[in-house]
């Protein structure tokens, strides 16, 4: 299960809105937590930009591995470390294509907006099976917002 600050949810709306009608990407950063270290706690992101060239930006994108590096250097530098990759779904559900599963990588949790007509729609997230034949449906926790005055 993630749990996926409201902040961090506003910045991927708001970057896949952007691209459209191209597909936006980035990585998602935080923390492990729980007794197993089954929970990830999503409290930062980072918008990249998609390098694929030309009108296959609609329905892939492309994150430069220096990039990449760059992103999951500054992460660990601010006690974070990378736990996911985000991208949006122009026009088409939110759910893993064939493409997805043939680049995912185990451990990542991938998050995957749909936008459809510059709107941005279901959020949804998903892990690598064991087997890495198929991705399976990862739950999404929004924490309530902190209330000034509240404990």
């Amino acid at each position: 299960m993630i749990e996926l600050s409201a902040s961090v949810d506003a910045l991927i709306r708001r970057e896949a809105e952007m691209a459209y009608p191209y597909e936006c990407c980035g990585l998602v950063l935080g923390e492990l937590a729980g007794p197993d270290g089954g929970l990830r706690r999503i409290s930062g992101a980072v918008a990249l930009d998609n390098t694929r060239e030309g009108e296959a930006r609609r329905r892939r994108f492309v994150i430069e591995p220096a990039d990449f590096l760059r992103a999951e250097r500054e992460a660990l530098a601010s006690g974070l470390e990378v736990l996911g990759i985000y991208h949006s779904h122009p026009d088409h559900p939110a759910v893993p294509s064939g493409y997805d599963l043939s680049r995912a990588l185990p451990f990542y949790s991938y998050l995957i907006v749909s936008v459809g007509e510059g709107v941005s729609g279901d959020l949804t997230s998903w892990r690598l099976e064991d087997d890495r034949g198929s991705f399976a449906p990862e739950r999404i926790a929004r924490p309530e917002p902190e209330t000034p005055g509240r404990p």
